[in-house]
C-alpha cells in the first residue's frame, strides 16, 4: 500500500509538471549577409571597403617589392663590402621590415575600423526599417538565418526586406 501511494504521488507530481509549450510569438529570420550584399547602399559600402582594401594591397606590394630589392642588393653586396658595412646594412633592412610590418598592420587595423564603423550606420539606417516591418506583419521575434537550424521558407522575409529598404533608402 505504501508503494502504491508513492508510485501514484510521483505520476501526480510529474503531470502537474508537464507544461506543454505552446507560443503564439509569430517569428522570422533574415540572411544579414544577404541584406548587405544586395541592398543598393549595403552594395555602395562594400565597393568602398574594397576599393580601399585594393589601394591598401597596392601600397603594401609596392613597399613589399622594394624590401625585395634591397635584400637582394644586399646579398649581392656580401662578399664585396666589409663585416661591418654587411652588419649596418642588414640592420637598415630590419628596421625596413618593421617599418612595413607596422604599416600593414595599421593598414588592417584602419580598414577594420572603416567596415566596423560603416557597417554600423548601415544598421542605423536599415533598423527602423526592419522594425516598421516587424510592427505591420506582427512579426515578434527576428533571428539571423545562421542561427536556424530548421524553418520553412516563408519564415525567409530577406527578399521583402532588401525590397523595403531599397524603396526607401534610394
Amino acid at each position: 500500500m505504501k508503494l502504491l501511494k508513492i508510485i501514484f504521488i510521483t505520476i501526480v507530481i510529474f503531470f502537474i509538471n508537464l507544461n506543454l509549450v505552446y507560443s503564439n510569438d509569430k517569428v522570422s529570420f533574415i540572411n544579414l549577409d544577404s541584406l548587405i550584399k544586395e541592398t543598393n547602399i549595403g552594395k555602395l559600402i562594400l565597393k568602398d571597403i574594397e576599393q580601399l582594401n585594393e589601394k591598401n594591397i597596392l601600397q603594401l606590394k609596392k613597399e613589399e617589392n622594394e624590401l625585395k630589392s634591397l635584400e637582394n642588393e644586399i646579398k649581392k653586396k656580401q662578399n664585396i663590402i666589409s663585416k661591418a658595412e654587411f652588419d649596418k646594412e642588414i640592420n637598415f633592412l630590419k628596421q625596413n621590415v618593421k617599418k612595413f610590418n607596422e604599416l600593414k598592420n595599421k593598414l588592417i587595423l584602419e580598414i577594420e575600423n572603416k567596415k566596423n564603423k560603416d557597417l554600423k550606420e548601415f544598421f542605423i539606417k536599415v533598423n527602423p526599417i526592419i522594425q516598421n516591418y516587424m510592427d505591420s506583419n506582427s512579426i515578434d521575434i527576428l533571428l539571423d538565418q545562421k542561427n536556424v537550424f530548421m524553418s520553412k521558407k516563408s519564415s525567409d522575409i530577406t527578399a521583402i526586406l532588401i525590397e523595403e529598404i531599397n524603396k526607401k533608402l534610394n
